[in-house]
């Protein structure tokens, strides 16, 4: 009875919070439009720190409420019933969410590579873009540093990878962990417990972020084609890793949480913080370091570059196919650099710097996962 009290009290305030968003949003344009300079700036700042601990709130009490629903649910009747109702839920959640975030990473490097950076652009531009969509006309500047005056309203592209990766974190949760022994662990490919599994996938995510973040700290960042090489040998080490550790279909699903993971990761601790340096350096009229922004952009465009990978392993659980087939690692690596590709040369298309030999190449490694996956037919 305790329990189900509990869990009441955690539904009631999760709507709390979320009203209370909306509240905050009306508070902050009374505010803007009652202060001016220093004042504003100070009352803004106030703001954000309490927007930021508002929504961590409605993070912790969500994942509460996830995790209250599994243990009432657990050993009952409704189990089943119950645990397949929040995979919909969640999943549908995170491909809503998923959809914004790609699709804002998609048009923000389309932006960059088509920018007008020649014909009449003004000194303090680096560049404009017409464009037409949805019955109507649409010209796009871009800053060289920011402009004179910094407008109140401000929009920021980060909600969409943050509730992103915690809808596909809660998933993972409801799929693989909360029934570990039975979709985590795989005893023919490694006995482990499922406590051992579970701590194994969730400490692989910090690990790949060290290396990764350590990695774009050494000049290789610079050298794109070098960066790639050790990109890709680190993401070929944890899907071997992951292989050798979980069932096939877990270990396809983190190995894309591990990429979701890194992306996300950007956001929240280089390109929303260069972002704000910016903001702040721009409305107090101070040095912007324009590093801040050039690491910011060159995160935003690995996280480009990840994107077709991640929807890979999205819907590779529904073709055995691939997770299925005597070496996963294999497929799942191939897959990701030939799809990586793909995505490079749309990338230099849109720059209008065609290449006659990226998507050849690319189509040729998309090829070998589909012979290498056959199985041997009767008589062969």
């Amino acid at each position: 009875m305790l329990n189900i009290i509990l869990y009441c009290i955690l539904i009631v305030i999760s709507f709390s919070l979320v009203g209370l968003t909306y509240r905050m949003r009306s508070i902050a344009r009374a505010t803007a439009k009652e202060n001016t300079g220093s004042d504003h700036d100070g009352e803004e700042s106030k703001l954000e720190l309490s927007h930021g601990f508002l929504y961590a709130a409605i993070i912790i009490s969500i994942v509460l409420v996830i995790f209250f629903t599994w243990h009432l649910a657990k050993g009952t009747p409704w189990e089943g019933h119950i645990m397949e109702w929040l995979n919909i839920i969640i999943r549908l959640m995170h491909i809503t969410f998923g959809i914004a975030w790609i699709g804002a990473s998609f048009y923000f490097v389309f932006l960059e590579n088509a920018l007008n950076r020649t014909h009449n652009v003004r000194d303090e531009l680096a560049g404009n873009l017409w464009a037409v969509h949805g019955g109507g006309f649409y010209y796009l500047e871009k800053y060289k540093v920011a402009p004179g005056v910094i407008p109140k309203e401000l929009h920021w592209f980060k909600y969409e990878a943050y509730f992103t990766w915690l809808s596909g974190f809660s998933l993972l949760f409801v799929v693989y962990y909360f029934n570990a022994s039975a979709y985590l662990i795989d005893t023919n490919v490694l006995n482990i417990s499922p406590v051992a599994g579970v701590a194994i996938g969730l400490g692989s995510f910090v690990a790949a972020w060290l290396v990764y973040h350590l990695l774009c700290k050494t000049p290789l960042l610079y050298k794109g084609p070098l960066f790639a090489i050790a990109g890709i040998l680190v993401a070929l080490a944890f899907a071997w890793m992951y292989s050798h550790v979980f069932s096939s279909r877990a270990a396809y699903i983190h190995f894309g949480a591990m990429l979701g993971t890194l992306m996300a990761g950007n956001v929240f601790f280089i390109i929303i913080p260069s972002q704000k340096a910016m903001v702040r350096a721009a409305k107090q009229g101070t040095t912007l370091d324009p590093m801040l922004g050039k690491l910011a952009g060159l995160r935003s465009l690995h996280n480009n570059y990840l994107t077709l990978p991640v929807l890979f392993v999205m819907v590779s659980n529904h073709f055995p196919s691939t997770f299925g087939s005597p070496h996963p690692w294999l497929i799942l690596i191939i897959i990701s650099v030939g799809t990586a590709g793909v995505k490079h040369w749309l990338n230099l298309r849109e720059k209008g710097q065609l290449n006659i030999w990226v998507l050849p190449i690319c189509v040729c490694v998309l090829h070998a996962p589909v012979y290498n996956s056959a199985q041997a037919q009767p008589g062969e």
